[in-house]
C-alpha cells in the first residue's frame, strides 16, 4: 500500500510538473508573440509623470494612443493639456507639402494650436511659458528630408533654453533597416528639407535621434529628455503605420518607397504628386514613347495644389506593384530608377532643376546634401562605383549613431 502512494505521489508530481512546465512555455510563447507597442500606447508608464502637469503636445495625425488621437485620449484622461504645436501638414495633417500653416485654434478640442512649419520653426519663450513639460509624439519615415527631424532639433533646443522637460513617446521607424546615401557635410546644403549631418536615410527613431542629437552638439545647451520606448521592437521588423503620416505618403508602399523617390523631386520627374498614388509612380511628358505606363497630375487641395507637370499627361514607372521586400533585403535606397529615367530623359541638361530660394545650388543637391551624386549621374559613373563613394562617410555616421541606439538591429 506504501508503495502504491509512493507511486501515486510520484506520478501526481510528474503531471504537476509537466502541466506547470505547458504553462510556462504557453506564456512565453504569447510573450513572443506579442505585437509591437509604441510609446504612447503604454500609458501605465508615463500617466502618472503628466498627471498634474501643464502640457504641450508636438503632435499631428499621425499621434494616436489605440485608433484615437493622443491629444484626445490624454484629455479624455485627465491630462491638462494646454496646446498643442503643429508641425509640417499641420495638427490634422491636412496642409499640403510645404505650405506655409498659419495658427489657429483646434475647432474639436479647442486648444491653441502654433504652428512649427513657416516663419515660427522653434518655440518662443512666451509659447512655453505656461508649460511644465512638452510631449512629442510624432511618426517619422527615417529620411533626412522628411521635416519631423528638423521639428525635433528646434524643440529640443527651445525646451533646453527654457528649462523644460521634453517627453518622447518613442514611434517604429518603418525604414529603420536602412542607412544609405551620401552624408551631408556642408553647411551651404542645410535648408529647410535637411538640417543634419546625415546620410539619406538614418536608420533610427525619434527617440534615437533625439540622444544624437543632444550627444553630437546640435544644442546649444542639452535637453533633458525622457523617452517612453516602444514595445516589443527590433530595428530590422516590418512595421505598417496605422496612420498615413503625411498626405502624400498615404499608403504602406509610398512609405517605404519615399527614401528611393523623393530624390526625384529635384528632378525634371513627377513623383506622382497630382495624384492619389505618389510616391508609387515616376513620369513626365519628354519620355512619352519611351514608357507606356502613363496618368495626369492634377491639383489635389490638401496633398498638391501645384504639382510639377500638372494637367500633363506623364510617362514613366509604375511601382504600385513593386516588392519592397526587395529593398529590405538589399538594405538600400533604389539608385536605379533614378539612372534609367536619367538616361531615358531627352533633355539632359534640364533634368536636375535649379533650387527655389538659391538659383546657384540644385534642388536636387539640397534634397541629396551634395552635389556629387548628381555629378555622378551626369558622368555615367556606374552604380557600384557610386555607392564605393558613400562608404567612408557612411562609415564613420554608422560608428557614431551606434552609440545612441535604443533597439536592436
Amino acid at each position: 500500500m506504501m508503495r502504491f502512494n509512493s507511486i501515486l505521489i510520484l506520478t501526481l508530481l510528474m503531471i504537476s510538473n509537466i502541466c506547470t512546465a505547458q504553462i510556462k512555455s504557453s506564456k512565453q510563447t504569447k510573450s513572443n508573440k506579442r505585437g509591437i507597442t509604441t510609446g504612447a500606447d503604454q500609458t501605465e508608464k508615463y500617466l502618472p509623470y503628466l498627471k498634474g502637469k501643464r502640457i504641450g503636445m508636438v503632435v499631428n495625425q499621425s499621434s494616436i494612443i489605440g485608433n484615437k488621437s493622443s491629444v484626445d485620449s490624454l484629455m479624455s484622461l485627465g491630462i491638462k493639456i494646454v496646446k498643442v504645436f503643429g508641425p509640417e501638414h499641420g495638427f490634422r495633417g491636412n496642409a499640403s507639402n510645404g505650405a506655409v500653416v498659419a495658427d489657429e485654434k483646434d475647432a474639436k478640442t479647442g486648444l491653441p494650436i502654433i504652428s512649427l512649419y513657416g516663419r515660427n520653426e522653434k518655440p518662443t519663450k512666451k509659447q512655453l511659458a505656461d508649460i511644465d513639460i512638452m510631449v512629442f509624439d510624432l511618426q517619422d519615415v527615417g529620411c533626412r528630408y522628411y521635416t519631423n527631424i528638423n521639428t525635433l532639433e528646434y524643440v529640443m533646443d527651445a525646451c533646453a533654453e527654457n528649462n523644460k522637460e521634453l517627453l518622447i513617446l518613442d514611434r517604429p521607424n518603418p525604414n529603420g533597416y536602412v542607412v544609405d546615401g551620401p552624408v551631408m557635410t556642408e553647411d551651404k546644403y542645410k535648408s529647410a528639407i535637411g538640417i543634419h549631418y546625415t546620410p539619406m536615410t538614418h536608420g533610427m527613431t525619434i527617440g534615437e535621434f533625439a540622444q544624437y542629437l543632444n550627444g553630437e552638439g546640435y544644442l546649444k545647451k542639452q535637453c533633458k529628455i525622457n523617452i517612453i520606448k516602444v514595445a516589443n521592437y527590433g530595428r530590422d521588423m516590418p512595421y505598417v503605420l496605422p496612420i498615413h503620416p503625411s498626405p502624400n505618403l498615404n499608403t504602406q508602399q509610398a512609405v517605404m518607397l519615399f527614401p528611393s523617390l523623393c530624390m526625384f523631386e529635384g528632378t525634371a520627374i513627377n513623383e506622382g504628386r497630382g495624384t492619389h498614388m505618389p510616391f508609387t509612380i515616376l513620369g513626365a511628358p519628354a519620355l512619352k514613347g519611351k514608357y507606356s505606363f502613363s496618368y495626369k497630375p492634377i491639383s489635389i487641395p490638401g496633398m498638391s495644389e501645384n504639382p510639377r507637370h500638372k494637367d500633363a499627361v506623364c510617362y514613366g514607372l509604375d511601382l504600385r506593384n513593386y516588392d519592397i521586400n526587395k529593398l529590405r533585403k538589399s538594405r538600400k535606397i533604389d539608385l536605379s530608377w533614378l539612372i534609367e529615367l536619367y538616361n531615358a530623359y531627352p533633355d539632359k541638361a534640364n533634368f536636375f532643376t535649379p533650387g527655389r530660394q538659391n538659383q546657384d545650388i540644385s534642388a536636387f543637391d539640397l534634397r541629396i546634401g551634395t552635389d556629387q551624386l548628381r555629378k555622378q549621374i551626369i558622368a555615367g559613373v556606374s552604380e557600384a562605383d557610386i555607392r564605393k563613394s558613400w562608404e567612408p562617410g557612411l562609415q564613420k555616421f554608422k560608428a557614431i549613431r551606434k552609440k545612441y541606439l535604443i533597439y536592436p538591429d
